[in-house]
């Protein structure tokens, strides 16, 4: 008698032999879903592809007007909408593309048949056209166009990453009196954020201390690019004998030459830090005012300066000044920080960034920092990250 789960007439399959055949079948199958997933949960794909999707609904989307005209019914605004949008995805590809892309949909929603024909002999022969499949080859075939495309961006912007990273320290110097701690986050593969702390000789060769924090309007290449040019003459001009509001001064009227008649600007918070005297002088140049968390709690907020660099060649600029007692620490921060968004777009804020400050004020830079950057993370909850994320902690000992 047959078992019943096996039909009668068919020959048993001892179970080590059934296992020997389908486990390579199940492992090989694993390992290509590892390859093309590289290790992600579903969950974590599933996000990743929200994030995706609204990323290049907001590229297409700035293209759109969305405001419907008056008198125009509800099905003509969405047609008219659906034009806009198609015209938005049509004009980011090349000409040559675009009819590839028109006539593949062409292929894909037109008709397709047969037809017949008699031949010289009186043979009666066939012809038929699968434009569903020839419009669907046309689509895969743009796509590894444009896959191709990115590719190679994606190595030039890997290098460009690179070369970034050379320009930003990699860990924060000993200073007398001082402990320091910093990171960012690009938005995208580079950024235009920039933080760096350098020494810098004074007058009777006495070594200071440059803090510096930059942030240029604008993202990806072309902020990276125009960061590269303040750091380089930073650096350049930091080495000449001067003050430092006119050592700010020297960085407008270099960043005037190159910000596109204002459109290009960057705000800076630019200071000198003397261990000997624990003073430091600051200018701030339209930068998100950093703050000054005393041991005693109070918040002081460093304003002084004047308009971001690159928009008046003429502007003028003020210094504060104030000394670091043990105890204190110095916030500075670019406004990806305060104006990180969640998915209800409310903005992170300098307030609840201060009060992680006062809760952690006894941890180490290090330790201090990590709490704000998990605190942004659980705040924004996935989010997609808008703009280059920059934080740097000083706390004085």
């Amino acid at each position: 008698m047959p078992t019943p789960t096996q039909p009668a007439g068919v020959p048993q399959r001892p179970p080590d032999e059934l296992t020997a055949k389908v486990g390579p079948v199940v492992e090989r199958v694993d390992r290509f879903w590892a390859r093309v997933t590289e290790g992600r949960h579903v969950d974590e794909l599933w996000r990743s592809f929200l994030t995706d999707a609204r990323t290049s609904y907001r590229l297409y989307s700035k293209d759109v007007d969305a405001e419907r005209v008056a008198g125009m019914s509800k099905g003509k605004h969405f047609f008219r909408l659906v034009g806009q949008f198609f015209w938005a995805v049509l004009e980011k590809l090349t000409p040559a593309r675009r009819v590839l892309l028109l006539v593949a949909l062409v292929l894909m929603f037109g008709p397709s048949g047969e037809a017949t024909w008699h031949s010289s002999n009186g043979e009666l022969k066939f012809f038929s056209f699968d434009g569903h499949f020839w419009g669907a080859l046309l689509m895969l075939f743009l796509l590894v166009l444009e896959v191709g495309d990115r590719v190679v961006m994606k190595r030039d912007l890997q290098i460009a990453k690179e070369i970034q990273t050379w320009l930003l320290p990699a860990n924060p110097p000993s200073i007398q009196g001082l402990e320091i701690a910093f990171a960012t986050r690009p938005a995208n593969t580079v950024a235009g954020d920039y933080y760096d702390v350098f020494p810098r000789g004074g007058p009777a060769g006495e070594s200071k201390w440059v803090f510096a924090m930059a942030d240029v309007a604008g993202k990806s290449i072309p902020a990276a690019l125009l960061m590269a040019t303040i750091q380089a003459s930073l650096k350049t001009l930091a080495a000449t004998p001067s003050s430092l509001p006119d050592l700010v001064g020297k960085m407008n009227r270099y960043a005037c030459s190159n910000s596109q008649e204002g459109r290009r600007f960057t705000t800076m918070f630019l200071a000198e830090y003397e261990p000997a005297t624990r003073t430091l002088t600051y200018v701030n140049a339209g930068h998100n005012s950093p703050a000054v968390r005393r041991q005693s709690g109070a918040i002081e907020k460093l304003d002084r300066g004047g308009i971001p660099l690159g928009i008046l060649e003429a502007a003028s600029y003020d210094a504060g000044s104030l000394v670091l007692q043990p105890g204190d620490w110095l916030v500075v921060f670019t406004d990806g920080v305060v104006e990180a968004e969640n998915n209800l777009t409310e903005e992170y804020g300098e307030p609840r960034l201060l009060f992680v400050v006062h809760t952690g004020a006894a941890f180490s830079p290090s330790q201090l920092l990590q709490s704000i950057m998990t605190d942004l993370d659980r705040f924004v909850a996935g989010a997609p990250q808008h703009d280059d994320v920059t934080c740097m902690l000083v706390k004085a000992t």
